[in-house]
């Protein structure tokens, strides 16, 4: 049976809440290893043709330096989070980040393709243990409300920002200080975060500490790493190769075997049940759709941006960092707009908005101009992206208990990873290999559009979002429906 949430929603006070100074010191030290994380993704990707160059690494062999990090900070999510729960968050964060710093020393400092794969490799591995653990500890520190929604929005800025910055981040060090550089900043990062999460940070973990399921672990993280490769190769090489269509069936097919394990097992590493609530399977959806889809926005404008309309690197940077400063001002303000419409409501609303916005990058053409009309609509896309980000975030985590919350929000980081993966093999593709990049740009665009529309429409259907005659009515089934 639903249960209706709406009224007590809108009794939140709308007002974002004052954080004493250890909790500004704990949402920094886990704010900024979550930027770091997410200044990863990006922030080599302009130095590759550099990298290669100076380390011997064919052009094909660059794109592992990209599948190096995505396989492992993607596959060992769900597993990590789960460990995070059974053996101590605190303690997975802390073997996390100085996993990462490591690997990243090791990266700057490489002498060779192994030597620096190994390192992105590990780094991968850090992330996979940062990201989740990071995010639950926010979770569990922040009571649910409005202090942690603006503890989530503050991330979700930070996550969106890190990966704009890291965009611009790259060129610039990339010019001026050689593409090792870009290695050494997070590094640097690593050594900031380090040594002030052990004081600050509080230990939780599940108190009946069940057994580790091992089968269902071996089988998602196994599941994860397949699809992942398949779909991180077929950006680059399409999805004719066989390499890339046998890890995609096998990655499909061990994810079922995981679903039939988790469903026999008495302690099982994803709660079926939590799968069923309303909240976390559309919520899910919803957050799936608006990184996919803006990741694939990024992608062809920055092909449209310099191919098309000849923008230097440096005039490309400034456009997304354009976008990221609108990034800031909606994490800013989306917390208050969540307390006042609720979760539910603002994720259906902001990926409204993403979609009518990205449609109207379909007037986009060859003339200068469009620069303007590029820049315009990708940052106040990128506003309602935020929205999204925040609200699927705390329409996940709410009402999760904190024993589980490590799962929830390993649910959510999941959902991000794979979302950014997918966008780009999936649509990306079809503009660059198009005879006319032109109108591949816009075929990607219209099929972005539609598909953030219909999500959000099929997102409103599933939380039951919808009218009533004094505002919003939002109905949660937490039940297993």
């Amino acid at each position: 049976m639903a249960i209706d949430t709406s009224s007590s929603q809108h009794l939140r006070p709308t007002a974002a809440p004052r954080l004493s100074p250890r909790d500004r010191l704990v949402l920094f030290v886990l704010c900024a290893a979550q930027f770091m994380v997410a200044l990863d993704f990006s922030v080599l990707n302009v130095a590759l043709p550099v990298l290669g160059a100076d380390l011997g690494m064919s052009q094909s062999a660059l794109q592992w330096a990209v599948t190096a990090f995505a396989l492992p900070s993607g596959g060992f999510l769900l597993l990590f989070g789960r460990m995070g729960d059974l053996y101590g968050r605190r303690r997975l964060f802390l073997a996390g980040l100085a996993l990462f710093g490591a690997a990243s020393l090791l990266a700057t400092f490489a002498w060779d393709p192994a030597s620096f794969l190994a390192g992105r490799a590990l780094q991968g591995v850090g992330a996979a243990a940062i990201v989740p653990t990071g995010m639950s500890l926010l979770t569990t520190t922040f009571p649910e409300g409005p202090a942690r929604d603006r503890a989530l929005g503050i991330s979700g800025t930070l996550l969106s920002l890190g990966f704009t910055v890291g965009m611009v981040a790259g060129g610039v060090l990339t010019d001026t200080l050689g593409w090792r550089s870009t290695m050494a900043l997070l590094a640097l990062f690593a050594v900031i975060v380090l040594p002030l999460a052990p004081a600050l940070l509080p230990e939780s973990r599940t108190p009946d500490r069940p057994r580790l399921d091992v089968p269902g672990a071996i089988t998602v993280t196994a599941g994860l790493l397949s699809f992942i490769y398949a779909l991180s190769t077929a950006a680059d090489h399409g999805f004719g190769r066989p390499d890339v269509l046998v890890t995609l069936i096998v990655g499909v097919l061990l994810l079922m075997a995981f679903v039939a394990v988790e469903s026999r097992t008495k302690s099982p590493l994803v709660s079926l049940p939590m799968l069923r609530r309303r909240t976390v399977a559309w919520g899910n959806l919803g957050g799936l759709v608006t990184f996919s889809m803006m990741s694939t926005v990024v992608f062809v404008l920055t092909l449209y941006l310099q191919e098309i309309l000849n923008l230097s690197a440096f005039e490309t940077g400034l456009v997304f960092g354009v976008q990221g400063a609108f990034s800031v001002v909606a994490g800013s303000y989306a917390p208050r707009v969540i307390g006042r419409l609720g979760a539910r409501r603002t994720l259906v609303f902001s990926l409204l908005g993403q979609g009518a916005l990205v449609a109207t990058l379909l007037a986009l053409d060859e003339n200068s101009w469009s620069v303007w009309l590029a820049t315009a609509a990708v940052s106040l896309a990128s506003m309602c992206h935020l929205g999204a980000i925040i609200s699927y975030g705390v329409t996940v985590t709410s009402g999760v208990p904190d024993g589980e919350q490590g799962l929830a929000t390993g649910l959510v980081t999941s959902t991000q990873q794979i979302g950014i993966t997918i966008g780009i093999p999936l649509l990306g593709v079809l503009a660059t290999t198009s005879s006319d990049l032109m109108s591949g740009v816009h075929t990607v665009l219209a099929l972005d559009a539609a598909i953030v529309l219909a999500s959000a429409v099929l997102v409103a259907a599933g939380l039951r979002v919808r009218r009533g005659g004094s505002g919003a009515v939002e109905a949660e089934a937490v039940g297993a429906r």
